[in-house]
């Protein structure tokens, strides 16, 4: 009589068919990462359809134009991501990654044209920084270090043009309007008694707010001891306003202005100061409706004015949307967002 094997209790059980809910998470991962990258691309394609007319009259408009003027300007919209990517290196202690971190800061301006008040270039940043490595807390504290230096920093850049060319725009013009003027002053007051008001109501606020205070006091110090971070922080943080009125300057010298260069640049940065308060996607509509006013108050032809305005929107958004959309699709796509 023949036995029947036993089974080995020290034999492994054999393989379990995959459950059905297990072979649908990779699927359901892959579906929502290729989701994310297409959605920048479909996004492209709704603001086009939005706002075709602004395509087609800036295209035309820029087809008169002095091609090389216009391709310096293309080139001072890239520089501007360099300077952006300094910006970001300098307000965090972690050493990043160059080549990777100025690839997210055009991705970052492909998305700051979406969201209003640079929400969209900071999120994307802020993911960039947390798949380096980088905590959630540091990386938001380098957010607000990083929106603080760039509008303190502009000051005295505004200021030393008002001091070497106090004819290049009247002082007057600088100053807001009485109803303007009232609000951004409300503004300033409301801002932090609304958030003071909200930490003592919502006690479960107070921790995280304190935590994110203490680290971003914290940082700060720690990184104006080091000059490898200081000087990338502070120096980009000078030469982004710069750079972003050296776009408007090529196309102004492109569509042949009747203005100086010093004018060009100390015109976008007084519109670009008294209308940056109001939230708009990339600035765009306030900043366009106060430089269309400064040119044509300085002198220039309403509708040179508003081709310059349109020059400049096309070669700050929508050139670089496509490339920056679609850098934005490949980090997302190497996981790097």
């Amino acid at each position: 009589m023949s036995l029947l094997p036993l089974d080995d209790p020290a034999s492994p059980p054999p393989p379990q068919p995959p459950l059905a809910e297990d072979r649908r998470r990779p699927l359901a991962a892959t579906a929502t990462r290729r989701a994310l990258t297409l959605s920048p691309i479909v996004l492209l394609a709704v603001w086009a359809a939005v706002d075709w007319h602004a395509v087609r009259d800036g295209a035309a408009l820029l087809a008169t134009a002095d091609p090389w003027w216009l391709l310096v300007g293309l080139l001072f919209t890239y520089l501007g991501s360099v300077a952006a990517a300094c910006v970001r290196q300098g307000a965090i202690p972690d050493r990043l990654p160059p080549g990777l971190l100025v690839a997210s800061q055009i991705a970052a301006g492909a998305a700051n044209h979406i969201l209003p008040a640079s929400i969209g270039a900071h999120a994307v940043t802020v993911r960039f920084l947390q798949r380096q490595g980088v905590a959630l807390p540091r990386a938001t504290a380098s957010i607000a270090l990083y929106s603080l230096v760039r509008a303190v920093a502009k000051t005295p850049v505004v200021l030393i043009f008002l001091l070497a060319t106090p004819s290049a725009v009247p002082p007057a013009r600088l100053l807001p309007e009485g109803r303007t003027l009232l609000l951004a002053a409300a503004g300033i007051l409301l801002a932090p008694a609304a958030t003071a008001a909200l930490l003592v109501l919502v006690r479960p606020l107070r921790r995280p707010a304190l935590d994110f205070v203490r680290t971003a006091l914290t940082d700060a110090r720690h990184l104006h001891t080091r000059p490898a971070r200081f000087l990338p922080l502070w120096g980009g943080a000078i030469a982004a306003p710069l750079i972003q009125a050296s776009v408007v300057a090529s196309v102004g010298t492109a569509l042949g202005l009747p203005l100086s260069w010093p004018q060009l640049l100390f015109a976008f940065l007084a519109a670009s100061t008294a209308a940056g308060a109001v939230p708009a996607p990339g600035g765009i509509g306030p900043v366009d409706a106060a430089l269309v006013l400064t040119l044509a108050g300085y002198g220039t032809p309403l509708p040179l004015a508003t081709a310059t305005v349109i020059g400049y929107r096309v070669l700050t958004v929508w050139l670089p949307m496509l490339p920056g959309m679609l850098v934005l699709s490949a980090l997302v796509q190497r996981k790097q967002l």
